[in-house]
């Protein structure tokens, strides 16, 4: 039975998870990483609500100092105690301030970190299918720039909603302590400040979305044209590229100014005058009829005071908000976006032998035309097997099949007789090794590249591998040897010598299938005399695919497949295709 997972959860690699993140949706997604501080945000919560409640002590303070000093006669023993008391109690609120506004950053730093590394996790599970599709600019302001969005919408975000809620709260519960009509005002500009930023949201939610989509698209440009600046420059292209450049820079810039028109738009700024002049007069009238004394009145505006605080931080809080959330959307949408392949952990894993076999395969990327048509062959471990064809005929595809780097439409692969879906995916490509005409080198040292496949590998092992792949004699030419860096994607090296390390990371990984892609072709002659050697010899007794043009690696091949538009036009021993196929003649004339 071919086990393969259809789920948003699949995972090519399915690495540890140690956040259990609910991932149905942004909201509960943030929730889910947030409750794990719970005990800071308690701390977060508890300073929030001591902040706003010794904030509202002091017009109530002030008030009755106002009823002090016009009593008659004036009671001005008490204003010293009322001194001492507000000063007190504003001390403990920069300390409740301070806790909240550090237990805040420090949730927003460890929820950073916490969404950094499981978005790594997730992009290292995702299939080639999905990289390939996916923008690697975007990856990045995804990685870098949305996530940390998020920090910043919880702090200074969400510590100053919190913040702001509750200096929202206190007007109501004080206010009716002087007399219950006063409750009038807060309550009728609660409900229209609610209303009013329901609004504001609801036109802001859009915008900041198209702001980030913006910051991605001018990443994505930003990044595919710093990976091609040789091509760039070769072309002269330098002045198209700042002016196309421009274009996503003023879509970024053209979003952040729509943005700014609905914040200068923030209607609970004028409810804020409205409603202190509204409580003001309402407080007078009182004070006219009896109701109210000078100080009441006097500690009542300064409670609706109160308000200016978190009306002010609102248009700066729920923008970061927005952003934040807008972010944690794009984040998820990239880990949850579907992945084909999965890991099979229950699978196979056991030693291979090497026999290969393709039975009526058909492959094509995500809706485009097929790339392989109806393949099939068998493959005897330790063959020697060469793959030829023209540009675009689907050869590095065919062999990218067998480890499975891509799943095929239809039709099966197999390793050992066994669909190598059956197979567990690490223990597959653990015995498989691909050498590809553009090496990757990792921005590390040529010990750590050789043995990126096989961290635990000794000294001597390495230097074996780097002398049969004939890269003992540069390296050691290297002022520190083997403990030099390599500089990103190894651009320090020459062509032959990314190569020549490329090989000994596959000779040191002892693969049962070995397959080279066009890896020599940026060797020279003199040096290719050694490689062929070298690898004529890590070719016996494993099975090795080799894509190549070159007659001196085709010849010696036990069974040449002549691909031609997706189809094996061909197949067969050198001298056999010699006399049947005119397509393999041609090729072999041309070279």
């Amino acid at each position: 039975m071919i086990t393969k997972a259809l789920t948003a959860e699949a995972a090519e690699f399915t690495l540890p998870d140690r956040y259990h993140s609910d991932r149905r949706g942004p909201v509960r997604w943030l929730v889910s990483h947030a409750r794990r501080y719970w005990y800071i945000l308690l701390v977060m919560l508890i300073g929030a609500i001591g902040n706003a409640a010794l904030a509202a002590l002091v017009p109530v303070l002030v008030g009755r100092a106002f009823n002090a000093i016009t009593a008659s006669p004036p009671h001005v023993n008490v204003l010293l105690p009322i001194a001492l008391l507000i000063a007190g109690s504003q001390i403990i609120r920069s300390a409740l301030q301070l806790a909240r506004n550090f237990g805040a950053e420090l949730v927003a730093q460890h929820i950073e970190r916490d969404i950094r590394d499981e978005l790594y996790t997730r992009l290292l599970g995702k299939s080639m299918t999905f990289h390939n599709l996916q923008p690697v600019g975007d990856t990045m302001a995804r990685a870098t720039n949305d996530v940390r969005e998020v920090n910043l919408m919880f702090s200074p975000g969400i510590n100053l909603v919190i913040g702001s809620a509750n200096f929202m709260l206190m007007p109501l519960i004080v206010a009716p302590s002087y007399h219950p009509a006063l409750i009038l005002t807060p309550a009728l500009f609660l409900f229209f400040y609610v209303l009013a930023l329901w609004q504001y949201l609801h036109e802001l939610r859009p915008i900041t979305r198209s702001v980030r989509s913006r910051f991605g698209e001018m990443n994505t440009h930003l990044s595919e044209v710093l990976d091609g600046i040789e091509t760039v420059k070769g072309a002269a292209q330098e002045a198209q590229e700042v002016h196309r450049f421009g274009r996503y820079v003023r879509n970024f810039r053209d979003a952040f100014v729509r943005q700014g028109d609905v914040e200068a738009r923030f209607v609970p700024l004028l409810l804020m005058g409205v409603a202190v002049a509204g409580g003001f007069l309402h407080a007078l009238w009182l004070f006219q009829h009896g109701l109210l004394n000078v100080g009441q009145v006097v500690g009542y505006t300064g409670l609706l005071q109160l308000f200016g605080f978190p009306t002010f931080v609102s248009l700066f809080a729920y923008s970061r908000v927005s952003s934040g959330l807008a972010a944690s959307r794009r984040i998820l949408e990239l880990m949850t976006r579907e992945n084909w392949l999965d890991q099979n952990v229950q699978g196979w894993a056991g030693a291979m032998r090497g026999a290969v076999a393709f039975r009526h395969v058909n492959f094509a990327y995500e809706g485009n035309k097929p790339i392989l048509q109806d393949t099939s062959f068998q493959v005897e471990p330790g063959m020697r097997v060469a793959i030829v064809g023209q540009t675009g005929a689907g050869k590095t595809t065919l062999v990218k099949l067998i480890n499975r780097t891509y799943d095929v439409i239809s039709g099966q692969v197999l390793v050992d007789g066994m669909d190598v879906r059956n197979w567990n995916l690490e223990a597959l490509r653990r015995q498989i090794s691909i050498i590809e005409q553009d090496v990757f080198l990792f921005e590390r040292t040529v010990w750590e590249n050789i043995a990126f496949g096989r961290p635990e590998a000794t000294n001597d092992e390495i230097v074996a591998a780097a002398k049969a792949a004939q890269a003992h004699d540069f390296i050691m030419e290297f002022k520190s040897g083997y403990d030099t860096v390599i500089g990103e994607r190894g651009v320090t090296l020459s062509g032959g010598q990314r190569q020549r390390l490329a090989l000994a990371r596959a000779f040191l990984t002892n693969p049962a299938i070995l397959i080279l892609d066009d890896s020599t072709s940026a060797i020279d002659s003199a040096t290719e005399d050694k490689i062929q050697r070298a690898i004529f010899a890590a070719a016996r007794g494993r099975t090795t695919f080799i894509i190549t043009h070159r007659l001196s690696q085709i010849r010696w091949a036990d069974l040449i497949i002549l691909l031609r538009k997706g189809r094996i036009d061909a197949m067969g021993s050198h001298g056999e295709l010699l006399q049947s196929s005119e397509a393999y003649r041609r090729i072999f004339v041309r070279g």
